[in-house]
């Protein structure tokens, strides 16, 4: 099939005051942990790179190794192993202590500088003088998770971490081989037969189908289709995202504001390229999205808040917080409402079953 020229469906819709002016297609499945699917629209078979969505399973092999119990990571450090974090203070400061609870510094971080995402921590580095290292990169956090997986790989293999840990983004390293083989086990999908390319932050990202990624949440939601060690792993990286959620993203971003309403109830996770996945505990489902035009920014954020609306909200307060995530208001540059996002009304027919 030539994946290229099929027809999604229209997930959400741009109005231009209350006419339709653009609008985004996409596919969206949600599938419980022995793979039955719930809800789909769209085609969820087609391989996508579901890019930083699935940190919480490349995290995986950082607790259930016992790495972090060795090093004594706290929920802060474990929620930013599973972060696409804005630069903020706090943000580098918990990736430089989990460095440095290695053993190690921030040369060791194989992910790349660039300059924070948050604008406040952007302008505050600018008038500072300095220029952005390893540490402001929004995936710092998870490859100070993955450093750390090596120093105790390193530990057992009786080598120098520092040499050890060299490379860890190559996909035939040690580290990534582990990262790798817990995103399989989640998924049960073979990563040999998937598509592979380098993701933004230089380790390898697999394409795999949404109705994949939905189960490996789904799993990591409940436990159930993990060996025993990973679902622990699963259960305590959603505790501490649950405690920590300004870790995961930061000031004013979705997930953050999502996970400090919701707690456990919801633990959701942006990817570049719209792409959005989440794990449902209460529920023991798994959540995945793909925007084909890629984008993450609004329409993702728009067809994750009407599902989890639709699935999780039991209250006022709930509807409350998701209503402006939901319906976006756009705005221009003189803050003045000028039309709005909201979901398609497949997307809606589809929920309200």
């Amino acid at each position: 099939m030539n994946h290229a020229t099929t027809t999604q469906p229209v997930l959400v819709e741009v109005l231009r005051g209350t006419t339709v002016e653009s609008f985004h297609r996409g596919a969206l499945a949600v599938v419980d942990a022995d793979g039955a699917v719930l809800h789909a629209l769209g085609d969820i078979h087609r391989p996508v790179f579901p890019r930083s969505a699935v940190k919480l399973l490349q995290a995986l092999p950082l607790v259930a190794s016992g790495a972090a119990g060795a090093l004594g990571l706290n929920d802060e450090e474990l929620a930013l192993a599973c972060a696409s974090h804005g630069g903020e203070t706090m943000h580098v400061h918990t990736a430089a202590n989990m460095l440095a609870k290695a053993g190690l510094g921030e040369q060791a971080l194989e992910c790349g500088a660039h300059w924070p995402g948050f604008d406040g921590a952007s302008h505050a580095l600018a008038r500072s003088g300095l220029e952005p290292s390893a540490l402001h990169n929004n995936c710092s956090g998870k490859h100070a998770g993955f450093v750390c997986l090596g120093c105790l790989l390193a530990r057992q293999a009786g080598q120098d971490a520092a040499a050890y840990t060299r490379g860890y983004v190559r996909p035939d390293h040690p580290v990534m081989r582990e990262v790798s083989a817990a995103l399989q086990a989640a998924t049960g999908h073979d990563l040999d037969r998937a598509p592979v390319g380098t993701d933004g932050c230089s380790i390898p990202t697999y394409a795999l189908p949404l109705h994949a990624l939905a189960l490996g949440f789904a799993r990591a939601a409940t436990g159930l289709g993990l060996s025993a060690s990973h679902a622990n792993a699963a259960r305590r990286l959603r505790q501490a995202i649950a405690v920590a959620p300004q870790m995961v993203a930061g000031t004013g971003r979705f997930d953050t504001r999502v996970m400090q309403h919701f707690g456990e109830r919801v633990c959701c996770k942006v990817g570049a390229e719209g792409v959005y996945c989440a794990a449902l505990p209460e529920l023991g489902l798994g959540v995945a999205i793909k925007m084909d035009d890629g984008n993450t920014s609004r329409a993702a954020e728009v067809v994750m808040a009407q599902v989890i609306q639709a699935l999780v909200a039991r209250n006022e307060a709930d509807t409350a917080l998701l209503q402006p995530l939901r319906n976006l208001v756009l705005r221009n540059w003189n803050s003045l409402p000028v039309g709005s996002l909201r979901p398609a009304p497949p997307l809606q027919a589809l929920l309200a079953c």
